[in-house]
C-alpha cells in the first residue's frame, strides 16, 4: 500500500510543478487559482510522502525520496512536451526512459 501511496505523491509533484507553470503563464484571478492549485498539490504530495515513509511497510527514506522526485521529474518532462510546447527530442526522451528504468528498479531491489 505504502507503494501505491508514494505513487500518488509523485503524481501530486508533477501536478504542483505544472500549476506553477500556469501560474507564471496567467495574470489576475486566473493565476491565484493555479497557485491555489500549486499549495493544495505541494501539501498532498508531502503528505503522503510522510505517509510512504512512516508506519508498517515503510518505504526507506532514500528509496522513497528517489522514486518520488523520478516521478515529479518524469511527470514534469511530460507537461512540459504536452501542456508548456517544450521540445520532444531524442535525447529528452532517452534521459526520460533511464530515469523509468532506474525508479523501476530501485523498486524491484527495496524490500
Amino acid at each position: 500500500m505504502n507503494w501505491i501511496i508514494l505513487i500518488i505523491a509523485g503524481l501530486f509533484e508533477t501536478g504542483f510543478a505544472t500549476c506553477l507553470g500556469k501560474a507564471q503563464e496567467t495574470e489576475g484571478r486566473e493565476s491565484l487559482y493555479w497557485w491555489f492549485g500549486f499549495g493544495s498539490c505541494l501539501f498532498v504530495s508531502m503528505f503522503l510522502m510522510y505517509k510512504s515513509i512512516s508506519g508498517e511497510n515503510a518505504i526507506p527514506i532514500g528509496t522513497a525520496y528517489a522514486v518520488w522526485t523520478g516521478i515529479g521529474a518524469v511527470g514534469g518532462v511530460l507537461a512540459g512536451i504536452f501542456i508548456f510546447s517544450e521540445p520532444a527530442t531524442f535525447w529528452r526522451i532517452f534521459f526520460v526512459i533511464t530515469l523509468i528504468a532506474s525508479v523501476v528498479g530501485l523498486k524491484a531491489v527495496s524490500s
